[in-house]
């Protein structure tokens, strides 16, 4: 064509098309192009330089054919809009029927009705709104399932007397097998606890489902059992029968990473089992750095299993931190991870403020460094000894 504005015009005006391309080259050269409405082609638009060979093809037979499952209804609708048409529409003696129109340079192109093509488009179009229904489906239940999943995450948090703590957990996906959660043992005890299942998306969702049901089940008779102060059998009794029933109920593949606390808050003591977690991290008042380590294997791969439990004291001013390795091993557009040296360093920067502060601090900075992409959940406890 001589003028793209003028042929744009002519294609979205009085043929309906829409704009399909609409930018600049390296060189400045403008790239037009349109579609109909359907979207199932594209139609460049190109004014050659004057005198060019392909100039010279200007206002000739274009050998391109529109097709339409009506000929006359959209040689009407056209003629209306002031397309100029050559030839109205005929029957050819293969049974299409044809019309030939003008663009506003002279171009004739062929609208044609073919009862063939236009059936399998008519099947086409069915089976994409049936993808389209099924997508939505999809979509929907995906929903419900976020919102299922979050009711699982803890909705309240147990007033303590000695420890300011939050937790969070930002999903890579609509949902996934990221686990944290806060339980009321009994006795001025209360369990501090995170975990990561494994595998991702659905399957992941329903694992962590099934661990969380059977720890908090596992929790009611926590506090009916005799007390013994800082008596390791609790926790070891309770992962096992943990372990047993995760176990029974998932594949011989599906396991969990799992650090599991018990807080007493009269004693500021800290019990723990780090069942194949990531370490706990304590940060000191002096900015000392202990590390809360593995104390056995991971949750649920094994029938027969058993767990060890470590102490740890802690005093006013300590932080505890718990997180998933969606904290440490998000990795920026050039490859680097996050790491743990970046995760105390941001701890440290931001040690004066309160829990949960200083926790979305430490994710929004995560968040930054992957340049706003996130491969795996994000989890984190951060716990304030006051």
């Amino acid at each position: 064509m001589r003028d793209q504005e003028r042929s744009l015009r002519f294609y979205v005006d009085q043929l309906g098309f829409e704009v399909a391309l609409d930018a600049r080259s390296p060189s400045g050269e403008r790239l037009l192009a349109v579609s109909p409405p359907d979207g199932t082609a594209m139609l460049a638009l190109v004014a050659p330089p004057a005198g060019s060979d392909d100039y010279q093809l200007i206002g000739r037979p274009t050998q391109v054919a529109f097709l339409t499952e009506h000929v006359a209804g959209k040689f009407q609708e056209w003629r209306q809009r002031g397309v100029v048409f050559t030839q109205q529409p005929e029957r050819e003696p293969w049974g299409n029927v044809s019309a030939v129109f003008k663009d506003v340079d002279g171009n004739t192109f062929a609208l044609v009705e073919d009862e063939i093509v236009v059936r399998e488009i008519e099947e086409e179009r069915r089976a994409h709104a049936q993808r389209l229904e099924s997508d939505r489906r999809d979509a929907q239940e995906l929903e419900r399932a976020r919102e299922v999943q979050a009711r699982l995450f803890p909705q309240t948090q147990p007033a303590l007397a000695t420890l300011r703590y939050d937790g969070l957990c930002i999903q890579a996906r609509v949902v996934g097998g990221d686990y944290y959660d806060f339980l009321e043992l009994g006795k001025q005890r209360y369990g501090l606890v995170i975990g990561d299942i494994s595998g991702k998306g659905t399957a992941a969702a329903l694992l962590m489902a099934n661990l969380q049901a059977h720890l908090r089940n596992l929790c009611t008779t926590y506090s009916s059992r005799p007390f013994i102060p800082f008596a390791v059998e609790q926790p070891q009794r309770l992962l096992q029968s943990l372990n047993r029933l995760f176990c029974e109920n998932t594949s011989d593949r599906a396991y969990a990473t799992l650090l599991f606390a018990e807080y007493d808050d009269a004693a500021r003591r800290l019990r723990y089992a780090n069942c194949g977690h990531l370490p706990g991290l304590v940060i000191r008042s002096d900015s000392v750095v202990e590390r809360l380590g593995s104390t056995s294997t991971v949750v649920g791969l094994f029938k027969e299993w058993d767990c060890s439990v470590d102490e740890c004291q802690l005093f006013a001013g300590d932080t505890l931190v718990f997180y998933t390795d969606g904290i440490t091993e998000s990795f920026n557009p050039a490859g680097e991870e996050f790491g743990e040296e970046r995760l105390l360093r941001a701890l440290f920067r931001n040690r004066e403020l309160a829990s949960p502060a200083l926790l979305r601090s430490v994710v929004d900075e995560v968040r930054d460094f992957g340049a706003g992409t996130q491969h795996d959940d994000i989890t984190m406890i951060v716990a304030k000894c006051v």
